[in-house]
């Protein structure tokens, strides 16, 4: 056990860890870069030099058992540019000062579980793994830019505030995840634009208590894992999945992120920034979800193997709204059985084509089309989605136009409603029902009906021309008149008085 000199630095400290002990007590930052971008890189292979180094066991002792803060000041750890050598291991305790790492190295894994934080922020560090199961944070957990080689764990960590994991690169863990926050509780919002992950970023039963954004997201697969999955995913509000602004040097996306390391905002783009879509390398799978404002999927890509059976999976997912305008998948699935929608925002070119759809159950009560989104494409869509017959969706998409006033687009699908319908029957009812087509389109186009009526009026007027038929009463019937004596016989509920009086 090492015991403090007079002014309370312990004995067998390095130079290094002298440093960052006294300026722990003031609460300032450390810093041990030396303002070379390239030798600051940690993510470089390049070895850094042993003054640059501070012990793990060293920076546990000052975060669990640390010296009081000095007269007139807050105890803090704030490191930049430091190589922490061996495994900090936090498991269990309780961290009271405020701890941000700064383009730092940890030599092996950071083990936080069940680790309780005011507040822990790490940026642009790098790290075999991180493991922290059940961690709390009061404040926020930031990690943007970090790289993180073999997975985080963050299952039933409850954050206080927001989560910050943007511009983050996550290799896999033995079991091909790279995330893994099942059970994950985030007060505010969960940030995590522009990361890549290579394995699964798993969420089952996460919950977030404002919006969860994965703007210009690269989520990639392994075998037998899934890109995202997320079922039974609680977002207060917004889930998007679109595209974000990048460049060169930095990055920004539509929306403000949380102070200090957050992403910055333009409401122009700056020269030489290009889009970055939402890119998921396999599945996606968002099952039982609640979102309560919005799931946006605006320019995401999704490249799924139907030999593997990738799906969009989107089964009984409840949000007022979903805005699924993405680039069409080639391969794969989009299943959206049973989903709740109040608004379906949508566009023609997103839609995979036959057998790439399922909506049997699919609930929405407005349509609006991004782009133009013809009747035609819109009667393909729903053929796509139903390679056997099935009326439930044709009378939901006529029911929602009705609902919009757009009376004769709703007949028109109940039309083809009926010629789908038509193929599946035998022989004589599919015949009789070529003739109902023919004839009156199964009654949902009424003006069809009404040119057969004047057709057959007029050829009935011709034949009843040149007749004379006795009254049945003389001196008690009307004048004889062919039109109206063919009229009478054709309109089924009007009488005009002339059947009855003429043999």
């Amino acid at each position: 056990m090492t015991e403090p000199h007079e002014d309370d630095v312990p004995e067998g400290l390095t130079p290094a860890e002298v440093g960052m002990w006294q300026a722990f007590r003031i609460g300032a930052a450390y810093d041990l870069s030396v303002g070379n971008a390239v030798l600051d890189d940690p993510f470089s292979a390049r070895v850094w030099p042993p003054e640059r180094t501070v012990r793990a066991e060293k920076v546990a002792l000052l975060l669990l058992d640390g010296p009081p803060a000095l007269a007139g000041r807050v105890s803090a750890l704030k490191l930049r540019g430091v190589h922490i050598s061996g495994m900090l291991d936090l498991a269990g305790g309780t961290v009271g000062p405020y701890v941000e790492l700064h383009g730092c190295r940890f030599e092996r894994e950071v083990l936080l579980p069940e680790t309780r934080f005011t507040t822990l922020r790490m940026v642009a560090c790098a790290m075999p793994r991180l493991e922290a199961a059940r961690l709390q944070t009061e404040g926020d957990l930031h990690l943007p830019r970090c790289r993180v080689e073999r997975g985080i764990r963050l299952t039933d960590a409850q954050i206080g505030t927001d989560l910050l994991i943007s511009q983050i690169h996550v290799g896999p863990d033995r079991r091909g995840r790279a995330v893994v926050a099942d059970g994950m509780s985030v007060a505010q919002d969960l940030q995590a634009d522009l990361i890549e992950t290579d394995g699964e970023l798993s969420l089952r039963g996460a919950k977030v208590g404002v919006s969860m954004s994965l703007r210009g997201a690269r989520l990639r697969a392994l075998e037998g894992r899934r890109a995202l999955n997320a079922p039974q995913l609680t977002v207060e509000r917004t889930l998007n999945m679109t595209d974000a602004w990048v460049s060169d040097r930095t990055a920004v996306v539509q929306e403000g992120a949380t102070p200090p390391n957050g992403l910055a905002s333009f409401d122009t783009p700056m020269r030489g920034t290009r889009t970055r879509p939402f890119e998921c390398r396999g599945g996606l799978r968002l099952d039982d979800g609640r979102f309560g404002d919005a799931v946006d999927f605006h320019h995401a890509r999704f490249v799924l193997s139907s030999e593997r059976r990738e799906e969009v999976s989107l089964r009984r997912i409840v949000t007022p709204e979903l805005r699924f305008t993405c680039e069409r998948p080639d391969e794969g699935r989009v299943v959206l059985r049973g989903a709740k929608v109040v608004t379906l925002v949508d566009q023609s070119t997103s839609w995979p084509g036959p057998g790439g759809l399922a909506m049997g159950g699919f609930v929405y009560e407005n349509l609006v089309p991004y782009g133009h989104f013809p009747l035609t494409r819109r009667l393909e869509w729903l053929a796509a989605a139903t390679p056997e017959f099935n009326p439930e969706p044709y009378e939901r998409l006529a029911a929602v136009l009705r609902a919009g006033g757009e009376d004769s687009e709703a007949r028109e699908v109940l039309l083809a409603k009926q010629r789908r319908r038509r193929e599946t029957l035998p022989l004589a009812a599919k015949t009789w029902g070529y003739i109902q087509d023919w004839t009156v389109a199964y009654g949902y186009r009424p003006g069809r009906a009404a040119l057969w009526m004047a057709v057959l009026w007029a050829a009935g007027t011709i034949a009843f021309a040149r007749a004379d038929p006795p009254p049945m009463k003389a001196g008690e019937h009307p004048q004889w008149s062919a039109a109206l004596f063919a009229l009478d016989l054709l309109l089924p509920v009007i009488d005009l008085g002339q059947v009855g009086q003429w043999r």
